[in-house]
This record gives structure tokens, C-alpha cells and sequence, in this order.
């Protein structure tokens, strides 16, 4: 699969502090990466350094095949890195004009990336009458309008209220479906796991994970149990190859896999160890729940 951007142990200092630390990783054309981890974790960073927007202090990057300058390469990508700035008493129609003539567009696509941020109806109102939501939906169809190869965006839903989140990340499913490659940064698990197909995971400047979502830790899931035998069950499944971390809460037992075990061939294997089970519920771990794991163990 073509790469559209390759980061080679890149860091960046500001002073003493170290913002970026030797971080890797490749996007892949076609699909939508999250760049996830709390403020301060060097995101807004890597965005703007590979924007040329931030100068790196060692490493590097390129973008596409690497025969294309970083300046021509940016003519065939779309961003937003910063709140949406518009001039306030012209339209949309108005400022998207002004954004065709800077980037050397046709006027004929202004319509069109109207129409795919829903603000069609609202092409002759003034930006200075838009919600928050829409001023930012609009910024998305001003990063469009050059038909971008990958779109870059740095926390697309801050500030917004639930339907405005929605509605962004409606967006943001549309456009990645017509093939476009997209790059967001985001603090937001919840943002991550309903939008993107792959992550890169940061915590002060480090990487800790980078892959698909879906594929965010080798965890199997785990098992929540419960049996009059609690004790016995339990130093039972502290020396059984299969599982790794086990924890007791109120009588309920919760047992993480190491390994693919389906729960009917582990109720079997108790049945046959003297093991009645009163509750037996197998869980994949959530999104956060697995950021947490990888988090705590750095």
C-alpha cells in the first residue's frame, strides 16, 4: 500500500523540554489515523512539524515516495491545525472564493465541499452568524477544496457540543469513504475508536503503540467469574498458562487472557476441575481500557 507520510525518529526541544522523542511511524493511503494521547503528549507538535509550521530539532520525514519537496508535497494535503479564521462579514461562498484564489481552484468546487460538510443551505450567510460546529465544518470544506490527498486535522472536535461531534465525525466517515486519507489528533479515545482504523499512541513526546485500533494491545479479552469456591478458583487460574493478571472485587472474579479461549471450552475445562460457576461473562476490553494498560505499564 503507497505511503502518504513516513516519520523517521523525529524529536523536537523546546529548551530543556523534549516535545517530540525520537517517534516513528507510517500512514498508509486510504486510511484514517488517530494521532491519540492527553494534552501536552506532542501531537499538535508532530502536526505542525511535518506542516513546516514547527522546525524538528533531529530525525526526519517525507512525505509521499520522498522524490517531492516538502513544499510541493503540501500543495496535495489539506489541514487544519488551528481555529477556523474567516472574515466574519462575508459569506461562506465569499470566503471559500477567497480560499479558491489563494490555492489556484476552480470556484466550481466550492459548491461541491459545501455539500459534503451539510453547509450548502447556508452558502450565503455569514460566518459570523455560524455555531461553532459549523465554523468548523466549513474550515474542513476550505481544507477540501484542493481535492487533498490526505486531510490533517488536530482536535476537529474540540469545543463542540454532542450533535456538532457528531456531525464532524459523520463528516469525517464521508470523506475518508471516498478514498481521501486522513490524519487526526485527538485526546479523545471515544473520538479514536468511533473514527479511525489505525492509532499512534503518544505520552510525552513517546510513542507507545502504533497499529490498527482494532489491534491495539495482544490482549484475548477476558472472563468475569464468580463460584462458591473463590479462593480455590482463583489460585487455580494464577497457575494456568492461559491467563495473565487476575483481580477480585466483590466477589467477582476477573480473569485477562493471554491467549484465544472460547467461554464454553472454559466452562467445560472448570466443570471438569471440580469448578460450578454461578456467572461466567466473556469481554473484549475497550479502547480505553487497553490505553490504560499500555499507559500504566511505561
Amino acid at each position: 500500500m503507497e505511503s502518504i507520510l513516513t516519520i523517521n525518529n523525529l524529536t523536537k526541544k523546546f529548551g530543556y523540554l523534549t516535545a517530540v522523542k525520537d517517534l516513528s511511524f507510517t500512514i498508509k493511503k486510504g486510511n484514517v489515523y488517530g494521532i491519540l494521547g492527553p494534552n501536552g503528549s506532542g501531537k499538535s507538535t508532530t502536526l505542525g512539524v511535518v506542516l513546516n509550521v514547527v522546525n524538528k530539532t533531529s530525525g526526519d520525514f517525507h512525505w509521499f515516495d520522498g522524490n517531492i519537496s516538502t513544499h510541493n508535497a503540501l500543495k496535495k494535503v489539506g489541514a487544519i491545525i488551528e481555529r477556523p479564521n474567516f472574515y466574519p462579514y462575508m459569506t461562506a461562498y465569499q470566503n471559500l472564493k477567497l480560499v479558491c484564489q489563494i490555492k489556484g481552484v476552480d470556484y466550481s468546487k466550492i459548491n461541491e465541499k459545501l455539500e459534503t460538510v451539510e453547509l450548502l443551505d447556508r452558502k450565503n450567510s455569514k460566518f459570523s452568524t455560524f455555531s461553532l460546529g459549523m465554523k468548523q465544518r466549513l474550515a474542513i470544506a476550505s481544507a477540501l477544496l484542493n481535492d487533498p490527498e490526505i486531510l490533517i486535522l488536530d482536535e476537529p472536535t474540540n469545543g463542540l457540543d454532542p450533535k456538532g461531534i457528531h456531525q464532524i465525525r459523520e463528516i469525517i466517515k464521508e470523506i475518508a469513504s471516498t478514498g481521501t486519507t486522513i490524519l487526526l489528533a485527538s485526546h479523545l479515545l471515544d473520538e479514536v475508536e468511533k473514527v479511525c482504523t489505525h492509532v499512534v499512541v503518544l505520552r510525552k513526546g513517546e510513542k507507545l503503540y502504533s497499529g490498527k485500533v482494532d489491534e491495539m494491545t495482544s490482549s484475548y479479552g477476558f472472563f468475569e467469574l464468580k463460584c462458591d469456591k473463590e479462593d480455590e478458583l482463583v489460585k487455580f487460574l494464577e497457575t494456568h498458562k492461559t491467563f495473565g493478571n487476575i483481580k477480585v472485587k466483590d466477589h467477582l472474579i476477573t480473569a485477562f487472557l493471554n491467549e484465544p479461549l472460547e467461554s464454553a471450552s472454559f466452562n467445560k475445562l472448570l466443570f471438569e476441575q471440580g469448578f460450578t460457576l454461578s456467572h461466567l461473562v466473556q469481554r473484549k476490553e475497550s479502547l480505553e481500557e487497553q490505553f490504560l494498560t499500555l499507559t500504566n505499564n511505561k
